[in-house]
């Protein structure tokens, strides 16, 4: 209690452990809540919920509510899918994909994501479990990063076209994106013209300052 009525004036540290994946992470009371920190980004709630939050706002709190199965392409610490289940009461199921185990193990420990009923989560990279998967999913959210850094197979033809396929007529596809520098701007300009018709595609810039999030909606 007292640590947390500390990070009002100044983030206090709760745990700090290396990754392979994001080099390092870090739990932290900043402003009375608890987030996760790679170096040099927030990795899980904190600002991160916000904009992927303002994501699910913008599909919708009823079609979201009616969906069936939701993938998650990077959980960290379960933000997202503790917004899904609180703000937007979405109870049906849930995958999530996470390669890095130590995030897993902070979600578990201190945020309690093996508790929540309905979710599944699988230790495995991205790539590999989608162009494995042969289900369908209402929502795909995409979510993944190594600390400021995306993975370039995100951006990829071949990636796309997979992610496409296992969309489920009148699905969407939820993409957290980091714009630094114009390249990356361009990078996603390029990106959602992968997706032709039947295929309408949204973006929603600058939020949080850095981030573009793109929605993309599989309309028939």
């Amino acid at each position: 209690m007292v640590k947390k009525l500390l990070s009002y004036i100044i983030p206090i540290n709760v745990l700090k452990i290396k990754s392979e994946v994001s080099k390092s992470l870090e739990v932290t009371y900043n402003n009375g809540e608890l987030v996760i920190d790679s170096l040099n980004t927030n990795y899980s709630y904190g600002s991160l919920q916000r904009i992927l939050a303002k994501g699910l706002r913008f599909i919708g709190k009823e079609k979201i509510q009616n969906m069936n199965h939701i993938l998650i392409l990077g959980v960290a610490g379960g933000s997202v899918i503790k917004t899904l289940k609180s703000e937007f009461a979405y109870a049906n199921k849930i995958t999530g994909v996470e390669i890095d185990e130590n995030v897993i193990y902070i979600a578990n420990k201190y945020f309690q994501l093996d508790e929540l009923e309905n979710v599944d989560i699988i230790i495995s990279d991205a790539f590999d479990f989608v162009m494995r998967s042969i289900d369908q999913y209402d929502l795909i959210i995409i979510d993944i990063f190594q600390d400021t850094y995306m993975p370039s197979f995100l951006f990829e033809k071949y990636f796309t076209e997979k992610i496409e396929d296992i969309t489920a007529v009148g699905g969407y596809i939820l993409f957290n994106t980091m714009i630094l520098e114009q390249s990356q701007q361009s990078r996603n300009d390029t990106y959602l013209s992968l997706y032709p018709d039947p295929f309408t595609t949204h973006r929603l810039s600058k939020v949080e300052e850095h981030n573009e999030v793109l929605i993309i909606n599989k309309t028939s």
